[in-house]
This record gives C-alpha cells, sequence and structure tokens, in this order.
C-alpha cells in the first residue's frame, strides 16, 4: 500500500458532508433556549435579590393593614410653647406675598430651637393673624402655629407608633420624594421578577404537570372573592 492509499481514508473523514440542516437548525435552538434560559434565571433571581425585603415588608404591612381597627395603638401627644423675640418676630408681621411661602430662614431657626420642631423649608399658611406649618411624617402628625401680633409660639406632635408608621411606609403616606422613587422601583423590580417567573414555569411546565392548574387557581380565588365577595 502506498502513502497515497495510507492517507486516503483520514481524508474521506474530513471531507465528511456537513449535518442535515434539520439538525443544524436543532442546535442553534437548543442554543438560543440555554442563553435565553440563562437569562431569565439570572434577571429572576437579581430582580428576586433586589425586592425581597421590600417584599417582606410589604406583606407583614398588608397583613397590619388589613386588621388596622383590631391592633390596639396608644398616641403619643406632646405639646410645647413658646415665644418669638421682638426681632425675630418683625420678620412675619408683614404678610409674604405668596399664601403659602416658608417661614424665613431666622424665623424658622427659633421655632426648631423653642419647640424641637424645625420647619425650614416647608410651605405654610398664613392668615391674618397667625402662621401655621405642618409637618406630618410616617407615623406622625406634627404642627407649629405662631401668632403674628403676639410672636406666641404653640406646637404639637402626635406619634402613632412604629405600626402606623411601617403602614405608612406601605402606603407611601408623607414618606417623602426619595421613598416615592423607591416604591416604584421596587414596583418595577417585583415585575420583572413575576414575569420572568411565568416565563420559566411555561418552559418548566412540560416536566412539572401541576403547574398549569396551580397557576390557575391563583387566578381563580381572587377572581372568584372579587366577583362574588366584594359588594
Amino acid at each position: 500500500m502506498n502513502t497515497l492509499d495510507q492517507l486516503a481514508p483520514s481524508h474521506r473523514q474530513a471531507a465528511a458532508p456537513p449535518p442535515p440542516r434539520h439538525q443544524q437548525a436543532a442546535k442553534k435552538a437548543r442554543k438560543a433556549r440555554q442563553f435565553w434560559l440563562k437569562q431569565l434565571h439570572t434577571w429572576h433571581w437579581i430582580s428576586a435579590a433586589i425586592a425581597l425585603v421590600g417584599m417582606l415588608l410589604f406583606a407583614i404591612t398588608g397583613i397590619t393593614l388589613n386588621h388596622a381597627a383590631q391592633i390596639a395603638a396608644q398616641p403619643r401627644v406632646v405639646e410645647r410653647n413658646a415665644s418669638l423675640p421682638p426681632a425675630v418676630l418683625r420678620q412675619i408681621v408683614p404678610a409674604p406675598a405668596a399664601s403659602d411661602a416658608p417661614l424665613p430662614d431666622a424665623v424658622a431657626g427659633r421655632v426648631a430651637q423653642a419647640v424641637g420642631m424645625d420647619p425650614t423649608g416647608r410651605a405654610a399658611e398664613w392668615s391674618d393673624t397667625d402662621v401655621y406649618v405642618a409637618m406630618p411624617g410616617p407615623g406622625t402628625d406634627r404642627w407649629v402655629s405662631i401668632d403674628r401680633q403676639s410672636g406666641a409660639i404653640t406646637s404639637e406632635s402626635t406619634d402613632r407608633g412604629w405600626i402606623s408608621w411601617a403602614n405608612d411606609l406601605h402606603k407611601g403616606r408623607n414618606t417623602g420624594a426619595v421613598w416615592f422613587w423607591f416604591i416604584d422601583a421596587f414596583a418595577v423590580a417585583c415585575v420583572v421578577f413575576t414575569i420572568t417567573g411565568l416565563i420559566l414555569l411555561q418552559l418548566h411546565a412540560r416536566h412539572r404537570p401541576s403547574t398549569w392548574p396551580l397557576v390557575a387557581l391563583g387566578l381563580a380565588i381572587p377572581a372568584g372573592i372579587a366577583l362574588f365577595f366584594i359588594h
């Protein structure tokens, strides 16, 4: 056998015809499915990690809000009185051009020193006799009133406890702009978590026969309650 005969089999093996097109398509489909499955798992666990603490907080406060009438709360009310010195009082005797203008910084600073509430930068309600500043917060209600003639300061703070504080976080009541945007970001993370979870359920459903009956049950229960028990 000469050298050419020895090389012939390897030459024929190297020049083997490519696999059929349907096999190539199946291979590409498998690769695409693995890629998207990996992406879905990645986005699912990332959104779950981001929303985990928020979901726990909103789930617990959902229970406390639902049973707010049964949860006893003893509000703590603190009242304070003080007065502005004449030099500072003169800054609020003339009414500002805007009816909701905040207190002058010097007046706000003196109020904060006198009653422990800082109204700096907050919208005030100006009348002919006094100026009123509301400073509500989650779980609390606070206000300061100043007599524009005598300079008398009256303040009141009502604290309804930590459960009321957590409930107000759930509702976004008096929580400020940062918490407002956090709720939006948290909601987006929850949407990503649920949509990727739904797609993953669909991809794995053929190996888990109870998947869609359970999903249907999760839809039917709240829908049935809404239709037949809410009036």
